[in-house]
């Protein structure tokens, strides 16, 4: 399995815009927060959060090669279930549709770091003091951070974690990458 460097060496190898930067480190510290809470590797899943979306500079205009492509490039380089739940994490456009607890906690992880995002840089105080239910009424909001895909973050039930338990626990990863 590659180690983290070498998983930041390939990110910056695709020349991505900064914010996939951010995003793919508010994903990787989310997934990890999920795999303590489900007792699975740590590392395998914030792994597969910091590289599921490897791809995109090349294929955010083909969405449905996004996540495939990612998925060749690191075959071998991670165990399978990562390298499956990345195919999985954009299944409606790839049709690599999510089964395993990884493939569902990857899929909620990495769509809710854009709405607790955009949440954040609504308040004076960012990620301090934000909360679940500030959180879920935006969820309610669908003009409010519009591209988020609400259906996603509410799997987080097939992954094994209730919503508001997975929010916060969201809300905490997160802020621990913006300090």
């Amino acid at each position: 399995m590659i180690t983290r460097g070498q998983a930041l060496e390939l990110i910056e190898a695709q020349n991505p815009e900064p914010h996939m930067i951010l995003h793919a480190r508010q994903s990787e510290a989310v997934m990890r927060a999920l795999a303590d809470r489900l007792g699975q590797d740590p590392d395998v899943w914030g792994l597969a959060g910091l590289v599921h979306d490897l791809d995109y500079p090349q294929t955010k205009d083909q969405p449905e090669r996004h996540g495939l492509e990612s998925a060749a490039m690191l075959a071998g380089k991670l165990p399978e279930e990562a390298v499956r739940a990345i195919a999985a994490h954009n299944g409606e456009m790839t049709g690599a549709m999510p089964e395993s607890a990884l493939d569902f906690g990857l899929r909620c992880a990495e769509t809710v770091t854009g709405l607790i995002h955009a949440a954040a840089l609504m308040r004076p105080t960012g990620y301090d003091g934000l909360e679940a239910k500030s959180v879920k009424k935006k969820m309610k909001d669908k003009a409010f951070a519009r591209a988020v895909r609400r259906e996603n973050i509410l799997e987080c039930e097939k992954a094994g974690v209730g919503l508001d338990e997975f929010l916060t626990l969201a809300i905490g990863a997160m802020r621990e990458v913006a300090a």
